[in-house]
C-alpha cells in the first residue's frame, strides 16, 4: 500500500487546498474540516486562524502534477 502524504490537491480547492488536503489525509469530507476550521477560528481569534491557514499553505506541499492519487480517484469515481 502506498504511503499517505499530506499534500494540497489541485482539483478540490476553495482557497489554497489546505482543508481539502487535510481531509484527504484523514479520509473525511472536506466540508467537515472547513467547518471545524471556521468554528475553531471563531472560538479563538479569527486572526490566529488566518495565520495558521497561511502557515499551512506555505508548509504543506502542493500535489505534483504527474502523480495521481489512485486510491482517491477510484473511490471518487465509484461514487458517481
Amino acid at each position: 500500500m502506498a504511503e499517505k502524504r499530506l499534500v494540497r490537491p489541485r482539483d478540490d480547492r476553495v482557497v489554497a487546498g489546505v482543508c481539502s488536503g487535510i481531509a484527504r489525509y484523514l479520509d473525511i469530507d472536506p466540508v467537515v474540516v472547513r467547518l471545524i476550521w471556521v468554528i475553531l477560528s471563531m472560538i479563538g481569534f479569527v486572526f490566529t486562524g488566518i495565520v495558521v491557514y497561511l502557515a499551512a499553505w506555505l508548509i504543506i506541499p502542493e500535489e505534483e502534477e504527474d502523480i495521481i492519487d489512485a486510491e482517491y480517484t477510484v473511490s471518487e469515481e465509484a461514487k458517481v
